[in-house]
């Protein structure tokens, strides 16, 4: 199994707001902004952590898939677990997978050297899990999403470094996990009691929705290079919540080491 995680897919309903606060948190840079998200009706912005990103979307006009998204969970929040394969083989055996499992596509695109493949969000019972393939197959370099390798010169590793796991939420944490390993092709682990699926790179931690705003992409898992200036950073923004995890865009951020 060679899916590895490179990026994560926030929404918001304001843009700018929240590309600072990341920055300011975290302390990292803007690297790309795709101009085709706005035949979907949205503005986008990405910031590297490493050689994985973190995007921002946001809707620019009415009646978007985006601003719907808002709407059900009640504001800002987690939207896309977003990967990357090294063969187009693989891609293929993960939409069969998809397929036998009743999860649709909600969105492919075929550009030759590069095929991009969303699958739908309310199929994977939390987010969408996108799987994307290029010919250059550079799991830590060149991203296509990201507008190729010029990303790189943007990298700033002095707070995190890595984009470790994500959360998942739902109201049975074990099926969703089971749903989600079968698409992945990868066994559910108990870790420390959460049931765990493992990519390459990262792991998915799926949970309970205890926030009020159910299924949903909950929490994001970043391994801190200095983990001690990151809490300050996010007591200084008032992004730090109570229980030591820090709170932006809707998503707990959770600091691993």
């Amino acid at each position: 199994m060679a899916i590895h995680l490179r990026q994560i897919c926030l929404v918001a309903a304001e843009l700018a707001p929240v590309r600072q606060r990341l920055m300011d948190v975290f302390s990292i840079k803007p690297c790309f902004v795709d101009e085709g998200v706005a035949r979907f009706g949205l503005e986008n912005v990405l910031l590297p952590v490493g050689s994985q990103f973190l995007e921002v979307v946001a809707p620019v006009r009415d009646e978007t898939a985006a601003g719907r998204y808002l709407a059900r969970r009640g504001g800002d929040g987690g939207y896309m677990v977003i990967c990357q394969v090294p063969t187009p083989a693989e891609q293929d055996a993960c939409r069969r997978r998809a397929a036998d499992n009743g999860v649709r596509v909600a969105w492919e695109a075929d550009r030759g050297s590069y095929r991009l493949m969303q699958l739908h969000p309310r199929d994977m019972g939390a987010a969408f899990f996108e799987v994307d393939w290029d010919d250059r197959a550079e799991l830590t370099g060149h991203w296509e999403p990201a507008g190729g390798s010029g990303w790189t010169g943007a990298v700033a590793t002095d707070v995190i470094d890595a984009i470790a796991g994500v959360e998942l939420q739902g109201p049975d944490p074990v099926a969703l996990a089971e749903h989600w390993g079968r698409v992945a092709d990868s066994p559910v682990e108990p870790r420390d009691g959460t049931p765990t699926v493992r990519l390459a790179n990262a792991e998915l931690r799926f949970v309970e929705a205890t926030d009020g705003r159910g299924p949903g992409l909950g929490g994001v898992v970043v391994r801190a290079t200095d983990p001690d200036r990151l809490l300050a950073q996010a007591e200084a923004h008032d992004c730090r919540t109570a229980d030591g995890q820090i709170s932006v865009c809707g998503t707990r951020f959770i600091i691993t080491n």
